[in-house]
């Protein structure tokens, strides 16, 4: 479960009419002669279904592990009525973990089936979330757990009081683990979609699960935590809904020592984005908030003491900030003047860069950033469908289907996570449309004498490559899940529907 809420159908037919008179253009930085390593390629392969997937909120830690997602052989029996807190798949997946080669998979609890991770920590341990055989009876299918997989085991993180969900989306390096769960209040603003409140919940060894409250309203909702046990996340603050979005005000939040802080807004009433709020380890908050009006948002940057600082675009009126290392340097993306390209940046030192975008490629989306300022994502093609997946380094960004060699005819069309290494994790689509997920090993200093690797430096620009036509994929859980939250006019419902611009299956 990747949270990248708010899907762009709306903005991607702003983008389309908007660009029926004028060409969309891209100005980008590019040396004279840009030189990137090669990357070995590695397939994560599956449990004996035909599917894998990686692209959750952090999937790969620094000692090269990866947590992911694969379809077994067994048909899911829930299929088309399956709980929405897992991706929607005909077969049964379960949450597994790769390491030096060897894929593991993780179970589900018992008398459960499917199961997925959000987080994996420095010590290999996974937070996520599994099925388990009790049928929800507000609902209707198989009750999702928040689960914590530790020690070769699975540990069922349990429920709020009268509540029968919940779901992991972070930990840290003290296995402290947040998430949400429902309770037995009523609740017709669920942000969930659920019929009872949506609570935000920090869970230890010693003390269980906790609900951390709200900031006034009914819902909250814990996205992530840093190294200090700061959880950011989003909360109502009232029970009233606005005009504009048909819902209470909903603000981020940053959680520490017992208390709730509301980090504001920039004038809108929603301030959540695709990704929901993400947190470094220095405190600092990011994501996306509405101006006033509910029509526009911008990026932002908290903090503490605040207030929110708008980071602004490209020169556009939209833009999402998905990432922020512990130097403050922020990636995302904006629109440029007249909002015709979505374009992905790098924001440092109070400036916004335009990273660019591939050559051929209209649009692109930053999507993580790592401590040595390497930035990987996206591109795509402004009317809904992934291109090929991207990494910006030393001022360049390079397509990383022309530094693979691969004879499997994989497209990668999402890198989602970068590591202090270099490491990445990438989504790739195989020629007969299943997706798979990757890791990428830099053939670089820092990895000698790995087996396969093509040490010499490439010229991306020279490289060749094929652009299959993107294939349309399901919609992710996050994409599902969060459909009962509206925007303003001219925004982005949180609605289901196959890959888009910033649907960052992410």
């Amino acid at each position: 479960m990747k949270f990248k809420f708010l899907t762009l159908d709306s903005l991607i037919a702003l983008l389309v009419v908007a660009a029926v008179p004028r060409q969309l253009t891209a100005q980008t930085y590019q040396p004279q002669t840009p030189k990137h390593h090669h990357y070995k390629l590695i397939d994560m392969g599956t449990l004996g279904g035909p599917q894998s997937r990686i692209d959750y909120l952090t999937p790969l830690n620094n000692f090269s592990t990866v947590a992911g997602s694969a379809d077994t052989p067994i048909l899911n029996p829930y299929y088309g009525n399956d709980n929405p807190t897992f991706f929607s798949d005909p077969y049964i997946e379960h949450a597994f973990q790769w390491k030096e080669g060897v894929v593991t998979d993780l179970g589900s609890l018992p008398g459960g089936g499917v199961s997925q991770p959000n987080w994996i920590n420095a010590r290999g341990h996974v937070a996520g979330n599994a099925s388990n055989s009790i049928i929800d009876p507000l609902n209707g299918y198989p009750e999702s757990r928040a689960v914590l997989y530790m020690s070769g085991k699975v540990l069922d993180l349990g429920i709020l009081a009268g509540g029968h969900e919940s779901a992991a989306t972070s930990l840290n390096n003290g296995d402290q683990v947040v998430g949400f769960a429902d309770n037995a209040t009523p609740d017709p603003y669920s942000i969930i979609g659920w019929q009872t409140q949506t609570r935000a919940f920090l869970w230890t060894q010693s003390r269980g699960i906790q609900d951390l409250g709200t900031l006034g309203g009914p819902d909250a909702l814990a996205n992530t935590m840093n190294e200090r046990g700061q959880v950011v996340g989003f909360s109502y603050v009232s029970s009233t809904p606005n005009p504009t979005t048909g819902i209470p005000t909903l603000d981020p939040f940053l959680w520490e020592e017992g208390k709730m802080i509301d980090l504001g807004n920039l004038g809108g009433t929603v301030s959540v984005g695709e990704g929901g709020p993400f947190v470094n380890n220095r405190g600092q908050v990011v994501d996306q908030s509405n101006l006033a009006g509910d029509i526009y948002f911008h990026p932002y940057l908290w903090t503490k003491p605040g207030p929110m600082l708008d980071l602004g675009t490209l020169g556009g009126n939209l833009g999402d900030a998905t990432r922020i290392n512990d130097a403050g340097e922020v990636v995302g993306w904006a629109t440029n003047e007249g909002d015709q390209s979505i374009l992905a940046f790098l924001w440092k030192a109070g400036e916004m860069q335009n990273l660019g975008t591939v050559d051929g490629d209209p649009c692109s989306i930053a999507i993580d950033i790592n401590e040595n300022h390497q930035i990987v994502g996206k591109t795509i093609d402004c009317v809904g469908n992934d291109l090929h997946a991207f990494l910006w380094e030393d001022g360049s960004m390079v397509d990383l289907n022309s530094v693979v060699q691969t004879g499997d005819g994989v497209q990668l069309f999402l890198a989602d996570f970068i590591n202090d290494h270099g490491e990445i994790t990438a989504a790739g689509v195989l020629p007969n449309g299943d997706d798979r997920a990757y890791l990428l090993i830099p053939c670089d200093e820092k990895h000698p004498g790995v087996e396969g690797c093509d040490y010499s430096l490439a010229d991306a620009t020279d490289a060749p490559r094929e652009i299959p036509a993107p294939a349309i994929h399901k919609p992710t859980t996050a994409q599902r899940m969060f459909s009962p939250i509206r925007r303003g006019p001219g925004l982005h419902p949180r609605q289901a529907g196959a890959r888009n611009t910033a649907g960052l299956q992410p």
